[in-house]
């Protein structure tokens, strides 16, 4: 029952004894006159003795095909799966993980990546899926390979997006959403997380200054940005879920010039067209001018189209910037407008005394995305009537709990995966002080930054300087940060310093290392 091993050596191996799933070998070492019995488990523990096994004998090399059955050809009467086999595997895996991704991955002597050309990186990982799968010492080194060549956003020196760094209690929290692997769409499979959502998103609206509401976890911001245009075409033209757009006028959107792309990107999934979306100026710092956004509301009017939302930004992706929330609110009092606000980072300062001043009047607002979370005011069942769609096999009428508890209705999708828990345990441990003190932080490094920056001559990068200097960074692995050029300007680095591991070392590390890495360019 057990696998065939091929060993090629100078010196005679000969198998001992062999059951299911280990595998005794004896060996006789004539120089020293010793018997050394080697066992080999093939369950999960092949490279390690694989490797003591090569050193006894001297072996080339060894060869094998493993024990099991091949997949699918297990008796019907039987499991298909192996749960001790999977556990085993499960353990080991977990071990690479902790080792490779949360010890080095966190280690700032270590590199942030390990460049390689794609053919080159296809070739290591062995990308091909064939007919039958492979041993566990084979999955457990595919494990190793993925954690050893992806780019470590754990890193303290990772600065290029925003989901740098890492929360194990958050992290703790995607482990068991994964092992308990449900969808959150009705109470009786998800008891737990419908309630643990209803509470975050409760908290959430209460920092907003809503005593009411509604909401739901988006699987990002993009997705939420696409809901609050769907919702404000459905309360302006209800008509719209049955009838289609064909029954509609022509629609305005407004957003700023510095708005996240996946404003156009939902204009053209709804049919309302990327050539409807108004794009309005900002000043110096990023802001939307609220002149001209009361300019471009009134020549949206003069073509023949109906405005029906304003896309306002608290946090833009470039600069940061806010946009003025109260003068925004006002323009779309007075022209009856939906007024949505993508907070998908920046709403991380209403958890800060000293800086939630930067969205002021954001109670005004009829939604906005919160770090992937959608939050409406008072619209209790504006979501579901907008997007449900009453599933017989899901949502019963004659069930034996309350109803409302079954929110997948309101969702424009049918399986959702659990997000509530990562941010509950999260806020769990460190609480609403713990995460405020983050986004301070966040502040004076930024701060710090600027001002070591400024302090620097030779700081102003033109032509195809920052190519070259992230280039070099990313192959030789020792920070990673993004750039590009906006409007007029040419590129320009991007530092993302929202990770709670940062400290002001990182901040003279970026400037040191911009400097060495471009100072013969």
């Amino acid at each position: 029952m057990g696998g065939e091993c091929t060993f090629q050596s100078s010196q005679p191996v000969n198998r001992y004894l062999q059951c299911h799933e280990l595998v005794l070998y004896k060996y006789r070492n004539h120089a020293k006159n010793l018997l050394v019995i080697v066992i080999i488990d093939f369950r999960i523990r092949l490279p390690r003795l694989y490797s003591t096994l090569s050193a006894l004998t001297s072996l080339d090399y060894v060869t094998t095909t493993g024990p099991s059955q091949p997949y699918g050809q297990q008796h019907l009467n039987e499991p298909l799966l192996d749960h001790r086999e999977g556990q085993l595997f499960l353990t080991e895996a977990f071990k690479v993980i902790l080792e490779e991704v949360l010890c080095k991955g966190t280690d700032v002597n270590e590199k942030v990546c390990e460049w390689r050309e794609p053919e080159e990186l296809a070739t290591l990982l062995d990308l091909e899926l064939r007919e039958y799968g492979e041993q566990q010492y084979q999955l457990l080194q595919r494990v190793r390979d993925v954690a050893k060549y992806s780019v470590k956003t754990n890193h303290p020196r990772f600065f290029n997006q925003l989901f740098a760094g890492v929360d194990y209690h958050a992290l703790t929290g995607r482990f068991l959403t994964e092992a308990l692997n449900t969808s959150q769409y009705t109470y009786e499979v998800a008891p737990v997380f419908v309630l643990m959502e209803d509470e975050v998103l409760s908290k959430l609206r209460s920092l907003v200054g809503w005593a009411q509401g509604d909401g739901i976890f988006c699987p990002g911001g993009t997705m939420s940005n696409m809901y609050a245009m769907n919702l404000a075409r459905y309360r302006a033209f209800p008509e719209v879920k049955l009838k289609g757009q064909w029954a509609l006028p022509r629609l305005a959107v407004f957003t700023s010039q510095e708005s996240h792309y996946s404003v156009m990107k939902a204009a053209a999934f709804q049919g309302i067209g990327t050539e409807n979306v108004f794009k309005v100026n900002v000043d110096d710092r990023g802001c939307m001018m609220t002149d001209d956004l009361s300019e471009k509301i009134e020549l949206a009017k003069s073509q023949g189209a109906v405005p029906f939302l304003v896309h306002a930004t608290s946090g833009t992706t470039v600069q940061g910037a806010f946009d003025p929330l109260e003068p925004i609110a006002d323009i779309c009092d007075r022209q009856g407008l939906w007024m949505h606000v993508d907070a998908a980072w920046g709403g991380s300062v209403l958890f800060s005394k000293e800086h939630r001043h930067l969205m002021r009047g954001v109670e005004r607002w009829e939604s906005g995305a919160c770090s992937g979370i959608q939050l409406l005011e008072c619209n209790f069942d504006l979501l579901k009537r907008c997007h449900s769609a009453d599933a017989t096999y899901l949502f019963q009428q004659d069930k034996f709990y309350d109803m409302s508890l079954d929110t997948g209705d309101k969702s424009i999708q049918c399986g959702r995966k659990v997000d509530c828990l990562k941010l509950w345990l999260m806020w769990k441990a460190v609480g609403s002080q713990g995460l405020e003190e983050r986004v301070d932080r966040a502040f004076a490094h930024t701060r710090y930054l600027v001002e070591k920056m400024m302090k620097r001559e030779g700081f102003q990068l033109i032509g195809k300087v920052a190519p070259v200097i992230k280039e070099r960074m990313i192959k030789q692995g020792t920070m990673m940060v993004g750039y590009q050029p906006l409007g007029g300007r040419v590129n320009f680095f991007r530092m993302i310093v929202i990770s709670p591991q940062l400290s002001y070392q990182d901040m003279t590390f970026f400037l040191d290392e911009i400097e060495r890495l471009g100072n013969n360019l």
